[in-house]
This record gives structure tokens, sequence and C-alpha cells, in this order.
């Protein structure tokens, strides 16, 4: 199950990702914003975030106009390991090396096309494991030191 939330500067694009999920029978959960209506980033990076860290998703989506808002949003939170992604190359490593699990996009841009892209090499790309694993642990307890 996959997260997705947007602000009203990422509204648009999250409803294109939403008809790419249901075309291809992607399971997702939207936390909103349901329109274009102005409205803060915070909330929606913090609905993500808690419901993967509530095990309710596993991986999250989010969209506002740049995606660097909400990746400083959703990285306060324990477990979460977010970036902003700008094209396929760099997703697939930002998976492949550090596992995300939450992308953040940048509305103002990234086309559908670019967008969709991107989602299905986050999706078909797999932790390289062994020494990335080990890294992934570094930031686990540096997460436990540091967020209380």
């Amino acid at each position: 199950m996959i997260a997705i939330g947007a602000d009203h500067g990422g509204y648009k694009l999250k409803e294109e990702i939403k008809r790419y999920f249901e075309e291809k029978g992607i399971e997702y959960k939207d936390f909103g914003t349901y329109d274009e209506e102005r409205t803060d980033y915070p909330i929606y990076a913090k609905k993500v975030s808690e419901a993967i860290q509530n095990k309710e998703c596993e991986n999250g989506i989010l969209v506002c106009r740049s995606g660097y808002g909400m990746t400083v949003v959703a990285n306060k939170f324990k477990g979460i390991r977010a970036a902003a992604i700008l094209n396929e190359e760099s997703v697939k490593n930002a998976k492949a090396d550090d596992d995300i699990n939450v992308i953040t996009l940048g509305g103002d841009y990234l086309s559908t096309n670019q967008a969709i892209c991107i989602i299905r090499n986050w999706l078909g790309t797999e932790f390289k494991d062994g020494r990335y694993k080990e890294r992934i642990k570094m930031i686990e307890e540096i997460e436990n030191n540091n967020m209380k």
C-alpha cells in the first residue's frame, strides 16, 4: 500500500498519479489535499509519514511545487527516509543505495509522464543490501540517539 499526499501545488500531479495507480491496480491511500485551495504542505507530509510509521502503508509519495518542503518534513519522522527526486536515475540510486521509503516530487518541475517513470523505477528497483544495509543501521542509530 502506498500513501500519497499533496498540497495545493501538487494536487494536479497527485491526481494523475492516482489515475496511473488505478489503471495498474496499485493499491494506494490518498491523504489529501482534495482540491486546489491553498493549504500547507506539512499537514500532508505528516499524514503520509505517520501512515508509514504505523504500518498502515509501506511507502509514500508526496507532491508539492518543488518537492523540497515535503522532504524536510517527512525526514523529521523516525523511520522515514525521504528524498526529493528529480529524474529516473536519481530514484534508482536513492532506492538501491538508501532504501528510501518516501519519494517527494515537484509538481512545478515534472510532467505526468516523468513522474510516472520515476514511480515505476522506484517500485522496480531493489535495495542493494550488504554495506548499504550497514549504513541504514547507522541512520537508525542516529535516529534513536537524536529523535526523542
